[in-house]
């Protein structure tokens, strides 16, 4: 039997040309050098599973404390346990154990996985469908001159989207520190739906802070507008105040997004009847395990759950199960090239077709196609 041997982080330099404002948004900007981080774990036999982050999450102090005491020595494809094994330290660890380093490590144990057995993970999860409609999710509104700072911005992106094979499209209007409110996110989204006609699915996530006033104005606005999902209008730790919305509003909410718990949250909003649409994310929501128990629990209960974010680990869940609708494919802006790689990157994991369709990776494990030569040439650590 194989077993875990070495469990590595690399931090290397790559090129993004995006930023990210105070409030955490990001917008389009000039190429500029960041950090990223690999994570590899490698088991006895030399197979390598592996998956990305930010050096922060993959912190050389919680890989020593706790990573490495839970994986080192163990069988690589018990992975219920393992997560169960880092999962229950994180109390003791008082919040330095992300649910995002719980997710890396998780989706790095699949991918190593798929490599043993050669399989994609979204076979080995389920293998319910090997393509899915993708949604074009928009950065958030700005004041770049072409971007999106006017409601004719939107209009008019929300058309060549609709031109490339989207056929749906999630806006994310202004939000802090831009100005913003709920006549401006009416404005827009009126815009874009006279835009693109009734036939284009719509949804919206606004700010994250509205009140429960200003998140129901806005959402009776999407009733009449026909949208297809309304997102993140409040504080979400605030679950009563979104079984308000819901009972109010014909819109689906859909949630939580962000709202800590992993897969315990959503079944929470499921029970509070705070959602029609569920939502858990696998980066943020502790890694592919949790995320397919929170879509199996949506499935109990008849609702739909859609997935949050894209990439390798989004798609992995998405392929496996029949419960959501849509593949979230973004952020998307006048001004950004979605479809070229970042340099450590050899080619993207979610290539959309004419039709506005994602086909999910057939090679064996999540399917990141890491640029080897370029990660060498650019360490600069590595625990």
């Amino acid at each position: 039997m194989a077993v875990i041997e070495r469990v590595a982080v690399t931090v290397f330099t790559t090129v993004t040309r995006s930023v990210v404002d105070g409030h955490g948004h990001r917008h389009p900007g000039p190429p500029r050098e960041v950090r990223e981080a690999l994570l590899e774990i490698t088991d006895s036999d030399g197979v390598t599973g592996r998956s990305s982050g930010p050096p922060e999450t993959l912190r050389e102090s919680m890989i020593q404390a706790h990573v490495r005491p839970v994986l080192v020595g163990q069988d690589p494809l018990e992975r219920e346990r393992l997560w169960h094994g880092l999962a229950r330290r994180q109390r003791g660890a008082h919040g330095h154990l992300t649910d995002r380093l719980l997710s890396c490590v998780d989706q790095a144990l699949w991918d190593l996985a798929g490599h043993r057995l050669g399989l994609p993970v979204w076979k080995l999860l389920g293998g319910a469908r090997s393509k899915i409609k993708a949604y074009a999710s928009t950065m958030c509104g700005d004041d770049i001159p072409g971007g999106l700072a006017t409601f004719a911005d939107y209009a008019d992106f929300a058309k060549e989207l609709v031109a490339r094979g989207y056929r749906g499209i999630k806006l994310h209007t202004w939000m802090p520190p831009m100005p913003h409110g709920v006549e401006l996110d009416i404005k827009a989204c009126a815009a874009v739906r006279e835009a693109v006609g009734p036939d284009v699915a719509l949804m919206l996530d606004s700010n994250h802070w509205y009140s429960r006033t200003e998140a129901l104005r806005l959402g009776r606005a999407l009733d009449e507008l026909g949208f297809a999902w309304y997102e993140e209008p409040m504080e979400e730790a605030s679950v009563q105040s979104y079984k308000w919305l819901a009972d109010q509003l014909a819109t689906p909410i859909l949630g939580p997004e962000t709202s800590w718990g992993k897969h315990m949250a959503r079944a929470e909003w499921i029970a509070a009847g705070a959602c029609d649409i569920l939502r858990v994310g696998v980066v943020g929501s502790g890694g592919v395990i949790p995320a397919l128990k929170a879509v199996h629990t949506a499935e109990s209960f008849g609702m739909g759950c859609e997935i949050h974010g894209n990439g390798s680990g989004a798609l992995a869940v998405i392929g496996a199960t029949l419960c959501g609708e849509w593949y979230e494919r973004g952020l998307l802006h006048p001004h950004s090239d979605y479809d070229s790689p970042p340099p450590h990157l050899r080619s993207i994991v979610d290539p959309i077709d004419e039709e506005g369709n994602v086909t999910l990776p057939a090679g064996p494990g999540l399917g990141d196609d890491f640029d080897e030569e370029y990660l060498r040439a650019r360490t600069v650590a590595s625990w």
